[in-house]
């Protein structure tokens, strides 16, 4: 289910409104993207509305795919903003890493059964397996 769901949302980013910004975001190099909000007009062809300039969580980070568009597009490209600074109009933005897959313990896929002894009565005799005991 969660990989049709990454799916979903690659798809919803390839085809929104900052595909662009996705594409190019994408295709960076490195860990780390400083940049200005000019740039990333620049790069996506229109302005970016007000309230990219007036309201700081316009460029939060969002976890589910319910959020805003812009904020799909670089955390399905592998990014998220890391420091925005208002006053200069500038970005940091920075690659995600990806989330560690759990991996298992040996001990917990084949837990350990200490050894015991036998239980008295117990027995797999074919003789006392069919006997009928009340």
């Amino acid at each position: 289910m969660a990989i049709d769901r990454d799916q979903r949302y690659r798809a919803m980013a390839i085809r929104g409104k900052y595909q662009r910004l996705y594409r190019h975001l994408r295709g960076l190099q490195g860990q780390e993207w400083r940049t200005s909000f000019g740039e990333i007009e620049a790069i996506i062809g229109f302005a970016l509305p007000a309230s990219a300039r007036l309201h700081r969580p316009w460029w939060a980070n969002q976890r589910s795919g319910a959020g805003h568009s812009q904020a799909l597009a670089w955390r399905v490209a592998g990014w998220e903003t890391a420091e925005v600074d208002m006053d200069a109009e500038t970005l940091l933005l920075k690659r995600k890493r990806p989330e560690p897959v759990p991996r298992p313990s040996l001990d917990d896929a084949w837990p350990v059964h200490p050894t015991a002894v036998w239980p008295d009565g117990l027995s797999l005799r074919r003789e006392d397996l069919y006997e009928e005991r009340l």
